[in-house]
């Protein structure tokens, strides 16, 4: 019992990250409000443990999650042409172009800040697991359907990436989180509000 009570001590910032990230990932695929403020305080564990270990986009990452995750509970309360909140429909096939595009000029950036002014040791894959992250956020947001799709992605990324920094409590938070996305997609593909052949954005 010692060595597991000095283990929760010593790590308790990520068991919290863990079970508020795990929380806010399950109120997402039932399409539940609260995703966002247990996000919010998801973002702020995150932010301090990324920083402890080195990965200095990842932990600017959480601010811009908690300045997105404002603008999505204001959507999907209030967005929407009758500002009854947005419903879950896909993107068009030039906004998921555009989603791309960015994803790439945002890694572009993101990389050359952290070779320039950090010491990070992975600055590639910190970098364009970031910025898929944050484009992600933003079609979660929006309730695009594709956000699962790029989650997905995201996950098969970091888990590895977790494992090689040594936070293996978030590299089995993401595996949760990796399975949590494929449910998310098929649940949000079922209660899509639009037809396949409108895929209005």
């Amino acid at each position: 019992m010692g060595a597991i009570y000095t283990w929760l001590i010593e790590n308790w910032i990520e068991l919290a990250g863990f079970v508020s990230g795990a929380l806010c990932v399950w109120l997402l695929v039932k399409r539940n409000i609260w995703t966002f403020p247990v996000g919010m305080v998801n973002y702020v564990f995150f932010a301090i443990l990324f920083i402890g270990s080195g990965l200095y986009a990842d932990a600017g990452l959480q601010g811009v999650y908690f300045f997105l995750a404002c603008l999505g509970w204001y959507w999907w309360l209030k967005g929407g042409d009758d500002h009854q909140g947005v419903e879950v429909h896909e993107a068009s096939p030039l906004t998921l172009i555009l989603c791309g595009v960015a994803v790439l000029i945002i890694a572009a950036a993101i990389q050359w800040l952290l070779h320039t002014y950090t010491n990070s040791t992975v600055a590639g894959l910190d970098a364009l697991t970031t910025a898929m992250s944050l484009v992600a956020q933003f079609m979660l947001s929006r309730k695009w359907i594709a956000n699962w799709w790029l989650w997905i992605a995201v996950d098969v990324i970091y888990i590895p990436l977790y494992i090689y920094k040594g936070l293996w409590l978030t590299a089995i938070l993401y595996l949760v989180f990796l399975v949590m996305c494929v449910a998310g997609l098929i649940e949000w593909q079922k209660a899509r509000t639009d037809k396949p052949a409108r895929a209005a954005a």
